[in-house]
């Protein structure tokens, strides 16, 4: 654990009642052979996956998300727009890192991007293994969690802007399976010699809002924002009732119908994990 004064300190746990995430804050006592962790302080963000079951915690006190794709991995949009959902319910900044340009296939990314560009979320575009010069004003300053699926190259991203610190083992991707293999098990926080830090996390294949209720996903649609008030019911669920502003916008072109789709998913989501009969 680092310590505010500087150098770390092995800690154990007191109890089982906290429940820790990387980037957590918390008091310490020091004790025989280092430390025990008394207390939890207060997060300003808590960047974590759920479902009606379970919850896996990813990282606390973040200020940003950045998210990674690239051409040789097959994206999952429906998981990148949670990933932008997740950071935007924390009040997090998010940033898209188009990963590998040196591929094949990298113009037909940046296509595919374009609509989150439109949003007015960044995209960094970077060949991390020869250089990543373009991602470190976005990190200067920030405590950042690097998300992203198995093999889009979040290790070689961290290897070349945390280094010396970072010690992340990278592998090649499976080019007859075209998945990532697996190298991060853990998340591990990195301090960055311009400030802030980065936190890496492992590749994942399903991210669940079920945490968040109903208001506050529709206010992390960056597009809904101020259309949400003029509906006409106040309760609307922008499905099929009348003065629908959500729907009016849908069908002139000027929000995409995929979006409005994610958020009755992570609304029905979210609605079952609050099902008291479940």
């Amino acid at each position: 654990m680092a310590l505010d004064r500087g150098g770390t300190l092995d800690c154990v746990q007191k109890g089982r009642a906290l429940v820790l995430a990387c980037g957590d804050r918390v008091r310490v006592q020091a004790v025989a052979g280092g430390g025990a962790i008394e207390a939890l302080e207060p997060r300003t963000s808590l960047f974590y996956r759920s479902d009606a079951f379970k919850e896996k915690l990813i990282a606390a006190n973040v200020s940003q998300v950045i998210g990674v794709v690239a051409p040789d991995v097959a994206i999952d949009e429906h998981l990148l727009n949670r990933w932008i959902i997740g950071a935007e319910a924390e009040s997090c900044r998010f940033v898209l890192v188009a990963n590998k340009s040196d591929l094949p296939g990298f113009a037909a990314l940046e296509q595919r991007l374009a609509p989150y560009e439109r949003l007015g979320y960044a995209v960094v575009r970077l060949c991390a293994r020869e250089h990543a010069e373009a991602l470190l004003p976005w990190l200067a300053g920030q405590r950042s969690v690097l998300i992203g699926q198995s093999g889009m190259g979040k290790s070689t991203i961290l290897n070349a802007v945390a280094a010396p610190s970072a010690r992340a083992r990278t592998e090649t991707v499976s080019a007859a399976l075209r998945a990532g293999k697996h190298t991060t098990s853990s998340t591990r926080l990195y301090p960055l010699t311009a400030g802030g830090w980065l936190i890496d996390s492992p590749g994942m294949s399903v991210f669940g809002l079920a945490h968040y209720p109903r208001d506050v996903l529709e206010h992390a649609f960056v597009e809904l924002r101020g259309l949400v008030e003029r509906c006409r019911f106040r309760d609307c669920r922008h499905d099929r009732e009348p003065g629908c502003a959500v729907q009016a916008a849908v069908a002139t072109g000027a929000i995409a119908p995929q979006r409005v789709e994610l958020l009755h998913a992570l609304a029905a989501e979210s609605d079952a994990a609050r099902d008291p009969a479940r």
